[in-house]
């Protein structure tokens, strides 16, 4: 088990010796150990990863309700009606 009590897989991966030892570099310059340097720098870039599909998905799932609604626009509720009287009174129309 890890520090957190919560069972852990196992990963395994090849990676060219040049790129390792950047790695390891890197890990060494901010005190950490390899494992914890990769793990950390995994789960950043997943989550930037995520994030980013998210806003994409959630910005076209936006557009095609916009242009539901210009389509089809749902009826004025009571605030709009008297927002558009206050409008029309101020501006004279």
């Amino acid at each position: 088990m890890n520090k957190s009590n919560k069972p852990s897989a196992r990963l395994e991966a090849r990676v060219d010796p040049e790129i390792k030892a950047r790695w390891q570099q890197a890990a060494d310059l901010e005190g950490r150990s390899l494992t914890d340097f990769i793990i950390t720098s995994m789960q950043e870039s997943s989550e930037r990863v995520i994030q980013r599909h998210q806003r994409m998905k959630l910005a076209q799932q936006d557009s095609r309700d916009f242009v539901e609604t210009l389509i089809e626009p749902p009826e004025p509720n009571k605030q709009l009606i008297e927002a558009a009287r206050k409008y029309q009174e101020i501006m004279g129309e």
